[in-house]
């Protein structure tokens, strides 16, 4: 919701504050999906039970009174197919509306949030000691991605993938931010939905702030100028003071947008699946 949107946002100072975690007393996926079954159950039985009972009254007027035979096959047969309606229902009520979904999301989970935890580990000690100490190049090497394929790299028999994974940023796009993206797609199935929606709008709000703190590190160590209004700040080029306190604001900032990140992945996920930390 808006509200809770609004409050994942909430400026925290420079140490990063946790998030309120969500209400886990509201009831569950699990219980609702419980109580429906036990409803359709409960119907189920009951509208068999009647039937049952009618179909053992004799009948009235001037129809000839049944043998005891044709009683006992019939109460036989009926109750054996009443029994194989009902536990046929069980057994489709019982599966999750979105078990293909479920799966997926579990291999999702084991797949990428391992990156999104480390990421956020990593925002949350080196980069924050990075920026505190205005250590630009340490800044511009945690927010650095990995460079193009070379032909060396082609020449190699994993194509270079781990040699050029390893000059990728501690929080860059290449190791944190892709994953975060693709996590995010696991909380859809044929339509996206609005939670995979706002987990994306902040991974893009986070993918804003890497590049300005990687293009702050390049004008700070002289090897990229200002030109293009970096922070507002016009084709002259800033002090450093000036660039660092940028870099803190955009470092709130995106302390922010991460925790609203894992507000929204943590709310509703499966009771099996462990819940991401906030920073």
């Amino acid at each position: 919701s808006k509200l809770k949107q609004a409050q994942a946002r909430q400026a925290y100072p420079l140490s990063i504050a946790p998030l309120k975690a969500p209400n886990h007393n509201k009831p569950t996926q699990l219980y609702a999906c419980m109580k429906m079954l036990s409803k359709a159950l409960f119907g189920f039985l009951v509208v068999s039970f009647s039937c049952v009972v009618g179909a053992f009254q004799l009948p009235s007027g001037s129809d000839a009174p049944r043998s005891a035979t044709t009683h006992h096959v019939d109460r036989k047969d009926f109750l054996a197919t009443s029994a194989s309606v009902i536990t046929g229902a069980v057994l489709v009520n019982s599966q999750p509306a979105n078990a293909r979904g479920r799966a997926t999301l579990e291999q999702a989970y084991d797949r990428y949030t391992p990156r999104i935890v480390e990421g956020g580990q990593f925002y949350k000690s080196d980069l924050y000691a990075a920026i505190s100490k205005s250590n630009w190049k340490a800044i511009q090497a945690a927010t650095a991605e990995p460079p193009k394929k070379s032909k060396e790299d082609r020449a190699l028999q994993d194509g270079g993938f781990a040699k050029r994974a390893a000059l990728a940023g501690g929080f860059s796009n290449a190791r944190v931010l892709s994953a975060m993206d693709l996590y995010a797609g696991s909380f859809s199935d044929s339509s996206i939905s609005a939670k995979t929606k706002a987990m994306k709008a902040e991974v893009e709000t986070l993918r804003e702030i890497v590049e300005g703190m990687n293009k702050a590190a390049k004008i700070a160590l002289g090897e990229e100028s200002a030109g293009g209004g970096l922070f507002g700040i016009g084709s002259k080029k800033p002090s450093t003071s000036e660039l660092a306190k940028q870099l803190q604001e955009l470092y709130i900032k995106g302390g922010n947008a991460y925790n609203a990140y894992i507000f929204a992945a943590n709310e509703g996920l499966p009771l099996q699946l462990k819940k991401m930390p906030f920073l």
